[in-house]
């Protein structure tokens, strides 16, 4: 199997808070944790637990504005105040988690929790990864990443967006956009739905990823990412028709590590240099629900 002549970069997003709304780049620099700034920041609630668009979907509504630099965060939301803050690299830290993993985070003051306390009308508290954290993601390639769920970048392609919302609209549903799975880099020109499963290693511009392991959906995906409002039940039905997991759940999209960083551009060429087994155990196989 080769990789399709026309693969290219279509689109790149970066979130640089966990959970809020992404960016749109024409240029992001890869590092090792993923685009630069990417989940590097995270909403906490008292107890130093993440907060996510599962609990609480109006953070969906949540713009950030981040200098190059991360030196400047600005939140907006509507119905309220937009706040600019002086990030703080080195600070006081907190106790965090994600998934029930515990990290630290650097907690970027009291101006920011007052503001995201009122947003999100709960008590939350905004932290920031620290310059010594050092985490090991999973999966077939390992690799870190900074506040993301499990690893540095998502990939998805707009073949498997196609596939899904002509399976959504089969069962009377309203086609979703490719906002709804947050992903980093997404990829045109590959003729097959799902190629992004079958990638092993991939140059993409001036970078390079490996594969780690499908991305399980959760109930994010059927937030509108506009409204902040949930609008489910899809797409994951649709995906539990052809998409289940043998640990669980749905996937759509695949998560990579950043095994060598580098520039990358929305037109970039997408370089297959290798592809799966077929044969290989891996831990999350698609189940042969195509019906």
């Amino acid at each position: 199997m080769t990789a399709a002549p026309l693969a290219r970069v279509h689109a790149l997003t970066v979130h640089p808070v966990k959970g809020c709304a992404g960016l749109t780049l024409t240029t992001a620099r890869l590092t090792p944790a993923g685009i630069a700034h990417d989940r590097e920041f995270m909403v906490v609630d008292d107890a130093g637990t993440f907060r996510s668009q599962r609990k609480d979907p109006r953070m969906a509504r949540i713009v950030p504005g981040l200098s190059s630099d991360g030196s400047r965060l600005s939140l907006s939301i509507d119905g309220h105040t937009p706040v600019e803050l002086e990030t703080v690299v080195e600070g006081p830290r907190l106790d965090v988690t994600v998934h029930g993993k515990p990290f630290q985070g650097v907690d970027q003051g009291d101006e920011a929790a007052a503001w995201l306390t009122e947003a999100l009308e709960t008590p939350s508290r905004l932290v920031r990864v620290p310059s010594d954290h050092r985490r090991v993601t999973g999966g077939l390639i390992a690799g870190t990443a900074g506040f993301a769920d499990g690893h540095a970048a998502l990939m998805t392609s707009l073949s498997s967006l196609d596939l899904l919302n002509e399976r959504v609209l089969a069962s009377g549903g309203s086609p979703v956009p490719m906002e709804r799975f947050r992903p980093n880099i997404v990829v045109s020109g590959w003729d097959d739905p799902h190629t992004e499963d079958r990638v092993r290693s991939v140059r993409v511009g001036g970078a390079e990823l490996g594969y780690a392991k499908v991305c399980v959906r959760c109930a994010v995906t059927t937030v509108d990412q506009a409204t902040g409002v949930r609008s489910g039940p899809e797409p994951l039905r649709a995906l539990a028709g052809y998409r289940r997991v043998d640990t669980g759940g749905v996937a759509f999209g695949s998560k990579f590590a950043v095994t060598a960083p580098g520039t990358v551009s929305v037109g970039d060429p997408v370089e297959v240099t290798s592809w799966d087994d077929p044969e290989e155990g891996l831990g999350e196989r698609l189940l042969a629900a195509l019906g």
